[in-house]
């Protein structure tokens, strides 16, 4: 099974988003924080987490850039049971059983999202409100497999 890990290219997502998530945690869309906004909502740093931030489950902070990469099955069972809490904290869920469904319909999401692609794929997320609510969509990145002779020592050993 595949998720996606927070990854920064550069300081930016410190400058963007109020919160921003940490290099390396596991991440998913997290549009359903959208669900109730209104154009009115979209403004300065709201704006940017609400365009393009992935939602990290460690920090609840936001990332503009995830990779994708393999997770042992025992870690995403640690991530359901986690965003079922933040369920609990954040949104009132009732229980953390209450909130089960959701977070495993999320995670399930993510995953079908990354299986589709190589492991290290980049992806972006991009929202935009409509009538019918908040559309994502989403950018990939396939990154390159680096050439031998581009890290390989070529000459003479002696």
């Amino acid at each position: 099974m595949k998720l996606a890990r927070a990854i920064h290219l550069d300081e930016s997502d410190r400058n963007i988003f109020f919160s921003p998530a940490r290099t390396g945690e596991w991440c998913l869309s997290g549009g359903f924080e959208f669900s109730d906004w209104t154009e009115a909502d979209l403004t300065g740093k709201a704006r940017q987490a609400f365009t393009n931030g992935w939602l990290g489950l460690e920090t609840f902070g936001r990332v503009t850039l995830v990779a994708i990469t393999p997770i042992e099955e025992a870690e995403y069972e640690e991530l359901v049971t986690r965003l079922c809490q933040h369920f609990v904290d954040v949104y009132g869920a009732p229980s953390l059983e209450a909130g089960r469904g959701v977070a495993m319909e999320e995670l399930k999401f993510m995953a079908d999202l990354c299986a589709e692609h190589p492991e290290n794929t980049i992806v972006s997320v991009q929202r935009e409100l409509t009538e019918e609510g908040v559309r994502e969509s989403y950018s990939i990145i396939e990154v390159p497999a680096a050439e031998l002779d581009l890290v390989a020592m070529h000459g003479d050993m002696q």
